[in-house]
């Protein structure tokens, strides 16, 4: 029952795209792309969710052998996944409750009524959904299997049941760093439940616990493999204090419990903001302040619920304390397993409840929460629906309005998509990302001065932002100031060599009259890239220019061979053609260019004046007649049209 009610819930979510975090760690994420391969054990340093998680990265790599890109089997895995640790749950908490002499019928109902709203509460969507929260899910279930094997263990008297439990930890270890607390938190169970005393823990299973201490050595060696830090994710020394970290999370956990009893609104994304002043958050810092003093009075005093207050503080601690996760200072997916401490540590009373009315309590709130869950999921559906939740639901986070942005302008909605841009700019002036797509968007609606503005403002912020640089260097050409792109993409160069970039500056360089530079640019994208089809076009003109218009032909149909859409190509093409007299094919390749670009009158003009050379006087006369409506004011243009006109019969 409880793996069909989850299921049920969840399955409106199989379909769910590649969204928002699942971009790093699969459809960007060269290392899942082979399986017979050691770089599977090594993802990527970028700090998207599987750097330093070797153990999530095979997952990846699992599904991507089995799916590739089609995202069914990496729900379906989450899914898996889940559902297994909401059973580990089940056994867990039965077993535990059988510790303490409950009754049989009882412990069965309580143990699995809780299992089944943990694993319907709609906080856990984020973590089930999201493709890339895998991480969560992987390493919840790792922990709870730590304690299973732990307690199967110790029931049984078997060190093999030991030596899972050491093992499922290890296994934790590389799936994330919340791992950590597990060898901790199982001697506070074993205190708790099974040998009434930290000594008496230790003295009858010290071999043991020396064995789960060795697992921190794994996570210490992939943290060291990353310099102490998950990339640019997560650590000091990245632009946010500890205090101030520290400071957000008291805003954080009184959050977490919020959404634990009243699961709205959701969020899949709070931001990066954090805390500056103790003020801000004095109200819940006195909240969190006084339940971290009532969890250790209850450690000693009340040592069940202590067990249950110390596992929600300590599951949290790698991530909501002072070490500061830069890309994301609050996330509903941290919940995944502390929830668990929530939901069995208030509903454990109700082993003392008449069984019919437990049974009722649970399906009525596993009803509400499976309804709820559902709705939730739906939410996911698209990055448009997400995000525009996202903006609704928490309008003060600028990483929202600037990933609603992007996708407002992928499906032609260029108004929208400024406003959003702009109100992200607004909410957080240092947004780099905000101000370079903003940028992006700016440019290809020919809006080059304020393109300008908002590259120069990515750059100020983030001087090592390349792709900022080179759109900045190509917003200076389209304005007519290449002079000062050069320095821009000779600054790129030297960081990325790419044929992109040495294009770019072969057509800044051109700008400047500096033919041979250019030409050597020019050449060396091509060398790199043979298919840009750009270069061909920009080579074609300077040999154009030298009169060698064999060479200059040669360039423009290589262009047209790569991409038929230069229409550029097929404009200087069909001049070369019509100077030599091949008049048929310069028709053929000036009308396709006028295809392309109606706008250009000078390209009319020049299939009017061939269409003239073949004798087609009235073809003349329209071409000419629609290139003046173009240019009403261009002289040479009117005399075209009176001649034109006094040669139609």
């Amino acid at each position: 029952m409880i793996v069909a009610v989850i299921w049920l819930a969840y399955a409106n979510s199989l379909r769910v795209p590649f969204l928002f975090d699942d971009v790093g760690a699969v459809t960007n994420n060269p290392t899942v792309r082979r399986l017979d391969s050691w770089a599977v054990l090594q993802p990527p340093s970028d700090g998207s969710t599987t750097t330093g998680r070797p153990l999530v990265n095979l997952t990846f790599a699992l599904n991507y052998a089995l799916s590739g890109e089609a995202v069914w089997s990496y729900h379906a895995t989450n899914l898996a996944i889940h559902s297994l640790t909401a059973l580990l749950l089940f056994g867990l908490v039965r077993r535990a409750l059988g510790l303490r002499g409950a009754a049989d019928v009882r412990t069965e109902l309580v143990a699995g009524g809780l299992a089944m709203l943990w694993g319907l509460h709609p906080l856990q969507t984020e973590s089930v959904v999201g493709i890339a929260q895998r991480t969560e899910v992987l390493c919840g279930f790792f922990y709870l299997l730590t304690l299973y094997a732990f307690l199967r263990g110790v029931q049984a008297g078997r060190t093999l049941w030991l030596a899972g439990s050491v093992m499922a930890c290890l296994a934790g270890m590389a799936a994330k760093e919340v791992m950590v607390t597990a060898p901790v938190v199982v001697v506070l169970f074993d205190r708790t439940f099974v040998a009434g005393s930290f000594g008496g823990a230790w003295r009858q299973r010290r071999a043991y616990y020396v064995a789960l201490a060795s697992t921190w050595l794994v996570l210490a060696a992939l943290l060291l493999q990353g310099g102490g830090a998950r990339g640019a994710a997560a650590g000091f020394g990245l632009g946010v204090t500890p205090w101030a970290y520290l400071l957000k999370q008291s805003e954080a956990l009184v959050l977490y419990l919020r959404l634990a009893v009243w699961p709205h609104p959701l969020v899949v994304d709070y931001g990066t903001a954090v805390v500056d002043s103790a003020g801000d958050v004095a109200v819940q810092g006195l909240i969190v302040l006084l339940l971290l003093v009532a969890t250790l009075w209850a450690l000693v005093r009340r040592p069940v619920a202590g067990f249950f207050g110390a596992c929600f503080f300590l599951i949290l601690a790698p991530s909501s304390s002072f070490v500061p996760l830069v890309t994301q200072s609050m996330a509903e997916h941290r919940m995944y397993l502390p929830l668990a401490a929530i939901v069995v540590g208030a509903g454990v009373p109700l082993v003392r409840v008449r069984a019919s009315v437990s049974v009722g309590l649970f399906l009525l709130v596993a009803a509400a929460f499976g309804v709820r869950t559902a709705v939730r999921n739906a939410d996911y559906r698209d990055a448009l629906t997400l995000w525009s939740a996202t903006v609704a639901d928490y309008p003060t986070c600028a990483r929202a309005h600037q990933n609603l942005a992007l996708v407002l302008r992928e499906r032609g909605d260029s108004p929208a998509a400024h406003r959003h841009y702009a109100r992200a700019v607004e909410l957080d002036p240092r947004y780099a990302t905000a101000h370079y797509n903003w940028g992006v968007l700016l440019l290809a609606e020919q809006r080059t001065p304020e393109a300008i503005a908002r590259f120069e403002s990515a750059l100020r912020l983030v001087p090592g932002h390349l792709d900022a640089a080179v759109n900045l260097g190509i917003a200076l050409v389209r304005a007519g100031r290449a002079a000062e792109a050069i320095p821009h993409f000779e600054a790129v160069l030297r960081l990325r060599p790419a044929a992109d970039v040495r294009y770019n500056l072969g057509v800044a360089l051109i700008a400047v009259d500096r033919r041979e530079p250019a030409v050597q640019q020019l050449e060396a994208a091509l060398r790199m890239d043979p298919r840009l089809a750009g270069a061909y076009v920009q080579l074609g003109r300077l040999r154009e220019q030298e009169r060698r218009l064999g060479d200059a032909e040669r360039h423009y149909r290589a262009a047209l061979e790569l991409d038929p859409a230069q229409g550029a190509a097929h404009a200087r093409l069909g001049l070369i053609l019509a100077r030599s007299e091949r008049l048929a094919e310069a028709a053929e390749h000036l009308q396709e260019a006028v295809r392309q670009s109606p706008d250009d009158a000078d390209t009319k003009a020049n299939l009017g004046n061939v269409f003239l050379l073949q004798g087609r006087t009235r073809a003349a006369l329209t071409q000419f007649e629609a290139a003046l409506q173009l240019r009403p004011g261009d002289a040479r243009l009117q005399e075209s049209v009176r001649a034109a006109r006094a040669m139609v019969p």
